[in-house]
């Protein structure tokens, strides 16, 4: 399996990526180890979307990072504060 996933940086922004291993991946997040997500430490796995190859991976990737696939990654998939109640 391959996974596309959320993570929610310290600066609030949050970060979309993909990989097939997501505990390793995410704790090389963790400790600081991925260039892009280092500075913006703490990280928090927000979300992620599992698929069967590499490639239907990569394009979610590239569809999440854009302005509409952001939106509804932002939507649907990521919470980043609580429901309205």
């Amino acid at each position: 399996m391959w996974y596309v996933y959320f993570l929610k940086l310290s600066s609030g922004d949050i970060y979309v990526g993909s990989t097939n291993d997501l505990k390793r991946r995410f704790s090389l997040h963790r400790a600081g180890q991925v260039l892009s997500t280092k500075a913006r430490l703490p990280v928090e796995l927000k979300s992620y979307v599992a698929v069967e190859t590499k490639e239907h991976a990569r394009e979610l990737e590239i569809y999440f990072k854009s302005g509409s696939g952001k939106a509804v990654a932002l939507k649907r998939l990521v919470r980043t504060s609580k429901p309205a109640e």
